[in-house]
């Protein structure tokens, strides 16, 4: 969760448990009760999407380095079939796609698995290995499910960070409607209230400090202070 949900998600659990305390105070079948009922539920769902969001946070990171490893294998797969053809002068049929598209580079190794079949010996003569073809459509297959998997983590985070701040949205509501009735619950009862305020209070993220450098004169070091009158 960002900076602003973990403040809101804080703040929800600080309304938990102030209530928690004191909902004896409180009417069996009312309002304040079917509230905090809603907002213990609201606490357990944002625990479950923080865990699914850092989950797949950390798989897409994961999914990243093996894509990558799954790349540069299959590159190295093709650049070794493309060294062969250029001695058997047919580099074009065979070609190495640029570094910078992932699909083209899938493309360009299908093309080259489906073409390299009738020339299969001819290849082996140029030192290839006997499985070679085998060992690239195999390295096609791995980085095929690399990409898949790491789209699939993305996913997964992104659909669970949408459901956080759907969620944050959730309680936040659920505070508000909760403002009322304690403030006339407690009416009379000062410290209460504050204390309810402190609870049901968000604190804002902490501001960056300023800092005003003094202006640098003209030969770049900075002027020494005036004294004050």
């Amino acid at each position: 969760m960002n900076d602003r949900q973990n403040r809101r998600h804080q703040m929800f659990i600080r309304v938990r448990e102030f209530l928690a305390t004191r909902i004896n105070d409180f009417s069996a079948n009312g309002v304040v009760r079917q509230l905090y009922t809603q907002l213990i539920e609201v606490i357990t769902t944002l625990n479950t999407y923080a865990a699914q969001q850092a989950s797949g946070i950390g798989q897409a990171r994961q999914r990243t380095e093996t894509r990558g490893d799954a790349r540069l294998a299959l590159r190295e797969a093709l650049q070794a079939i493309n060294r062969a053809a250029r001695t058997m002068g047919l580099e074009n049929q065979f070609p190495v796609p640029p570094f910078s598209n992932d699909r083209n580079l899938l493309s360009a190794a299908r093309a080259v698995a489906r073409d390299a079949v009738p020339l299969q010996a001819q290849f082996i003569l140029h030192e290839l290995t006997e499985d070679f073809l085998e060992e690239l459509n195999t390295n096609i297959l791995t980085f095929e499910n690399e990409i898949a998997g790491q789209q699939s983590a993305v996913d997964d985070h992104v659909n669970a960070s949408a459901s956080i701040d759907d969620t944050v949205d959730d309680g936040v509501e659920i505070v508000h409607k909760l403002d009322g009735p304690i403030r006339n619950k407690y009416t009379d009862d000062p410290g209460t209230l504050a204390e309810w305020e402190t609870a049901s209070h968000t604190e804002r993220a902490p501001r960056r400090r300023s800092t005003n450098a003094p202006p640098l004169s003209s030969d770049g070091s900075t002027p020494p202070s005036q004294p004050t009158a």
